[in-house]
C-alpha cells in the first residue's frame, strides 16, 4: 500500500452541509427518516445502473448514445470504476476493450470508433483521423480505427479498483496480468515521448487531450493556431446539443486544425514543432496517481513495485517544482512554448489534491482555494466549478468554462478524504448524489443552480454515483484509505 504521510496537512475548518441543503426540523422518528434515505439512495442507484445498462454496447459503454456514440478513453476508466460494483466482469471488459486499441508506441487513443456507427454521427469521424494509415509509423492498430490523440491516464487506477472489487474473478481471468504491461507501456509513452518540456512532466498537444476541452486555460496557447476554414468541417455535436453549452465555432476550428496537423505529421511526437504544447497539472496528477496504482498492481503480481513508486514521487515533485503557484494558491498550467504559466485558474489546478504524497501545506492551501471565493465550495456552490467563478471567461453553461463536472468532483472528493478533510468530503459526496439525481445524470451542471447542461443519461455521471453509493456503505474501503 502507499505509505501514509508523516503528518496530516494543515486544512481550514470544515463546513457543515452544502449551503443549499434545505433546513428541516429534527424528525420525530429517526429510524423512519434513515429508512427513507436508504430507499432514496436505493432508487438513485437503480436509476444509475439503468443508465449504464442502456449505454452498454456489448463490449464497452458509450458516454452518451447521441452525443458520444463511440468508446472514449477516460470515460471508460470512470465507467469501469462504477461498473465494478454491478458487474466486475463487465468492468474488466470495459478496460480490456479500450486497451485492445492501444498503439504500439504505448499511447491509448482517446476514441475507439465503432464500425456500426454512421460516419456522420460524430465529428471528427474515423475518416478524418485515418489512424490505420496516418498512424502506421507510430504503431496504430490495423483492425480498428481510433483517434490519434490521448486523454488523462486514469486507467491504472481504474484497473486496480476493478481488481479489488472481485480479486478471485480477476485472478481466475488473469485480468491484471493482461493489463499490466499495457498500462506500463502507456505510462512510459507519456513520461517519455510526451516530456516535451524536458522537466519530467507530460505535455498535452491538443486541448482535447486534457479532457477539459475548451477550458479558458487553452485560450492563450491557442492564439497561435490558425483555425480551419469555416465550412471545411461539419459539427455533429450541434445536432444533439445546445450551442450555448458547446465550444464556439472559432475554438472548434482551431481544434480541427491542430488535429489535422498532428495527423499529417504521422502522429509523431519527437522531431517536430507542436503548435500547442502545455503541461497540465490535472493530467500529470492523474498520471502520478495511476503510477501509485500501477505499483499496487505490480506488487499484487509478485513483481517489484519500487520503480512505479519512484516515478510517482518524481512526478509529484515535478508538479510542485514546475506548476505550483503560491500566490494563486493552486497549480497552474505551463505553456511549453513560452515557458510561462497560464494565469487562468481552472479546476485542473486543484486535481493534485488526489495525490497521497502531496506536501501537507500545499494540500491545505488547495482546500482553502477550493472553498474560497474563486470556486465557492460550501458557500456559493455545492459542486466545484470547472473555472474561476470570478474569471473573465467564466460561463456557467459552456462546457469546461464554468459548469461543474461529476467525474472531476468525484476525484476531488477522494482528494479531500485523502488529506483528512472528511466533513468537506461528506458534504461534497451528498451534493454529487443530489445533483446527479436531480439533473437526470447530466454530463455537467450549472454550478450555481444545478441545472442540467450537455447530455443527460451520461455514463460517467451514473458510474460515479454507483461508486459513491457503494463507498458510502463501506467507509473502510481500503483503496480510498491508501490513496489509490
Amino acid at each position: 500500500m502507499v505509505p501514509a504521510q508523516a503528518g496530516p496537512p494543515t486544512v481550514p475548518a470544515q463546513p457543515g452541509p452544502p449551503h443549499t441543503a434545505p433546513a428541516s426540523a429534527p424528525p420525530a422518528d429517526g429510524r423512519a427518516t434513515r429508512r427513507d434515505e436508504d430507499l432514496r439512495r436505493e432508487e438513485l442507484g437503480r436509476q444509475a445502473a439503468e443508465v449504464l445498462e442502456g449505454n452498454w454496447r456489448g463490449t464497452s459503454t458509450v458516454p452518451s448514445p447521441a452525443l458520444y456514440p463511440h468508446q472514449w478513453s477516460w470515460d471508460s476508466a470512470f465507467i469501469a470504476i462504477g461498473l465494478r460494483h454491478l458487474s466486475p466482469r463487465r468492468a474488466q471488459g470495459e478496460l480490456e476493450t479500450l486497451l485492445d486499441a492501444q498503439w504500439a508506441d504505448g499511447r491509448v487513443p482517446h476514441i475507439v470508433f465503432s464500425p456500426a456507427v454512421p460516419l456522420g454521427a460524430y465529428f471528427p469521424s474515423p475518416d478524418f483521423w485515418r489512424s490505420s494509415g496516418a498512424g502506421r509509423a507510430a504503431g496504430a492498430p490495423e483492425d480498428v480505427e481510433t483517434s490519434g490523440i490521448v486523454q488523462p491516464p486514469v486507467h491504472a487506477l481504474a484497473a486496480w479498483l476493478v481488481h479489488r472489487s472481485d480479486p478471485e474473478l480477476s485472478r481466475r481471468r488473469g485480468f491484471l496480468e493482461g493489463v499490466r504491461p499495457r498500462l506500463a507501456a502507456w505510462h512510459d509513452y507519456l513520461t517519455g515521448s510526451r516530456d516535451l518540456g524536458g522537466e519530467g512532466l507530460a505535455a498535452v498537444v491538443h486541448p482535447w487531450e486534457s479532457g477539459m476541452d475548451n477550458s479558458p486555460c487553452w485560450d492563450e496557447p491557442l492564439d497561435r493556431v490558425e483555425p480551419a476554414p469555416a465550412g471545411s468541417f461539419r459539427r455533429a455535436d450541434l445536432d444533439c446539443g445546445d450551442g450555448a453549452d458547446r465550444p464556439t465555432d472559432l475554438d472548434y476550428g482551431r481544434y480541427v486544425r491542430l488535429a489535422a496537423q498532428y495527423r499529417d505529421g504521422g502522429y509523431r511526437d519527437a522531431g517536430r514543432e507542436h503548435p500547442f504544447a502545455v503541461e497540465d497539472p490535472g493530467f500529470n496528477a492523474l498520471l502520478a496517481l495511476s503510477e501509485h496504482a500501477l505499483a499496487e498492481i505490480t506488487a499484487e503480481l509478485g513483481q517489484d513495485p519500487a520503480p512505479h513508486r519512484s516515478r510517482a514521487r518524481r512526478l509529484t515533485a515535478a508538479l510542485v517544482r514546475r506548476l505550483w503557484d503560491e500566490d494563486a494558491g493552486m497549480f497552474l498550467c505551463r505553456d511549453v512554448h513560452t515557458g510561462r504559466p497560464v494565469r487562468e485558474m481552472s479546476v485542473t489546478g486543484l486535481l493534485p489534491l488526489v495525490l497521497p504524497g502531496l506536501p501537507g501545506d500545499i494540500a491545505g492551501t488547495l482546500v482553502r482555494t477550493m472553498s474560497g471565493p474563486r470556486f465557492g465550495l460550501g458557500t456559493t456552490t455545492d459542486l466545484v466549478p470547472s473555472y474561476d467563478l470570478h474569471g473573465p471567461a467564466f460561463d456557467a453553461c459552456r462546457y469546461w468554462r464554468g459548469p461543474a463536472w461529476f467525474n472531476v468532483n468525484w476525484l476531488l472528493e477522494r482528494g479531500l478524504r485523502q488529506h483528512g478533510a472528511t466533513v468537506r468530503a461528506d458534504a461534497l459526496e451528498q451534493s454529487l448524489l443530489a445533483a446527479a439525481g436531480a439533473s437526470g445524470f447530466a454530463e455537467y451542471v450549472d454550478p450555481h443552480t444545478g441545472r442540467a447542461r450537455g447530455a443527460t443519461g451520461f455514463s460517467w455521471t451514473a458510474a460515479v454515483v454507483v461508486d459513491l453509493l457503494a463507498r458510502a456503505r463501506d467507509r473502510d474501503d481500503a483503496p480510498v484509505a491508501a490513496g489509490v
